[in-house]
C-alpha cells in the first residue's frame, strides 16, 4: 500500500480523535501501521499475528474495536468472502472489483476500467457516494479443471459399469 494512503488514513484518524476528545494511543498507531503493511485481504487473526511478530501485543477486544473504528472512518473495508470475514486497507482510490471463486473461495482483485469509469460517472439523486466494492462470482480455472477431472473419472466409471453389465456371466457347473 502506498505511503500517501497511509498518511491520509493517519490524518483522518488524528482529526477524528481530536474532534471527539479521544487520545492517540500506541495501540491504534501500531494497528494502523500493521493494516497498511498487510498485503491485500486479511483476517483479524492475521493482523494479530503481524502485530505479534512486531512484538506488539494487543488484546483481541482492542483489535476488534479499533478495526470497527477504522471501518467507520473508511480507513478499512470489511468483506465477506466464502463464509469468512476479511479486511482491506482502503487506498487512495474510490473502490475496486473482486472476482470470487464460489468453489474454493479464492479472491482476486481485477482491473475493470470500463466498470470503474461507469461507476465514477454514476449520478445518484440525494446521495453522496464515496466508494464501491464490486464482487464478480464464478469458478476459477484450477477449480474448473478439478471439476472436469472429476466428471471425466465419473464418466469412465460409468462406462466401465455399463461394460460389466453387458458381459456374459459364466454359469456355475458348466466347465
Amino acid at each position: 500500500m502506498n505511503e500517501s494512503a497511509k498518511e491520509t488514513a493517519r490524518k483522518t484518524l488524528d482529526a477524528y480523535l481530536a474532534l471527539n476528545s479521544h487520545r492517540r494511543t500506541p495501540e491504534r498507531d501500531a494497528i494502523l501501521d500493521a493494516v497498511f503493511e498487510m498485503e491485500g485481504h486479511f483476517s483479524l487473526e492475521q493482523l494479530g499475528e503481524s502485530l505479534d511478530k512486531a512484538r506488539f501485543r494487543v488484546s483481541r477486544a482492542t483489535l476488534y474495536n479499533t478495526m470497527k473504528l477504522f471501518m467507520q472512518l473508511r480507513i478499512v473495508i470489511q468483506h465477506h468472502f466464502h463464509g469468512q470475514t476479511l479486511y482491506e486497507a482502503i487506498g487512495c482510490g474510490t473502490g475496486h472489483c473482486h472476482q470470487v471463486c464460489t468453489i474454493c473461495g479464492r479472491v482476486k482483485e481485477i482491473d475493470a476500467p470500463d466498470v470503474e469509469r461507469s461507476l465514477e460517472q454514476l449520478k445518484v439523486k440525494r446521495f453522496h457516494k464515496d466508494g464501491y466494492a464490486l464482487y464478480v462470482y464464478g469458478i476459477c480455472v484450477p477449480c474448473q479443471m478439478k471439476i472436469r477431472r472429476i466428471k471425466h473419472e465419473e464418466e469412465k466409471l460409468r462406462k466401465q459399469k455399463m461394460l460389466l453389465k453387458f458381459q456374459p456371466k459364466e454359469k456355475k457347473g458348466n466347465k
